[in-house]
């Protein structure tokens, strides 16, 4: 997919809290810009400015020098729509009707990236069931803890193995772990339709179980001076 793609590749991730001890993770800084994958994070000069607002764009994940994963982020606007649905980055951050105010300083989640050593949709399989997913999230609410953010939103992905890896997500119960709150959920048409067109999922198959998705949200106490 080009840059501006919702980033859902074969994207397989554990349950469970087991973390690689060998990969290294940082927040990507202005110095990453030209040096790790950007793809779903939209022009550079956007990336730039995000970054700068922000204090990071994502988390990264690295196995000595090389990049082999990242967690993206954005400022959380309730208005957030996606051109073009589930094939667009932004529809990580699209909640519709469903979207609540919430204050200025919220991180909205993106899409996980991780295998990725290169812009492009190609994965390394070698990296998938080692908890990077999870680490990443981890490392992030970490961060917009230490950063003073107020709240993370996310949108989890239905349960279904086969369905979260070809999103690049992690499920509901991934977040509620972390002490984030399912705040709303709904069935999405275009991925239902999707997971059955590419056959990731038996045709009877209920929607319910394999395109629900929902909008969780986790509220940091915010820190007394």
């Amino acid at each position: 997919m080009t840059d501006g793609s919702s980033g859902m590749v074969e994207n397989p991730e554990p349950e469970g809290p087991r973390h690689e001890e060998t990969i290294r993770y940082r927040p990507m800084g202005p110095s990453d810009v030209d040096g790790v994958p950007t793809d779903c994070h939209g022009s550079r000069d956007a990336l730039v400015e995000r970054i700068d607002d922000l204090g990071a764009a994502a988390i990264l994940a690295f196995d000595g020098p090389q990049h082999v994963g990242q967690l993206q982020f954005r400022r959380y606007r309730k208005e957030q729509r996606s051109a073009n649905g589930i094939w667009h980055a932004d529809y990580w951050g699209d909640f519709g009707a469903n979207a609540p105010e919430l204050p200025h300083a919220t991180l909205a989640i993106h899409c996980y990236h991780v295998g990725q050593l290169t812009d492009g949709e190609e994965r390394d399989a070698r990296y998938f069931g080692r908890g990077i997913g999870l680490a990443l999230l981890d490392e992030l609410i970490t961060w917009a803890g230490d950063r003073g953010f107020e709240a993370i939103v996310a949108k989890h992905t239905p349960q279904d193995r086969a369905v979260m890896g070809f999103m690049g997500g992690q499920p509901a119960s991934a977040y509620e772990e972390r002490g984030f709150e399912i705040f709303s959920s709904w069935v999405d048409e275009q991925l239902d339709e999707t997971v059955r067109e590419r056959k990731l999922v038996e045709n009877d198959a209920a929607a319910d179980a394999v395109a629900r998705v929902g909008l969780c949200i986790r509220r940091f106490r915010l820190r007394r001076s």
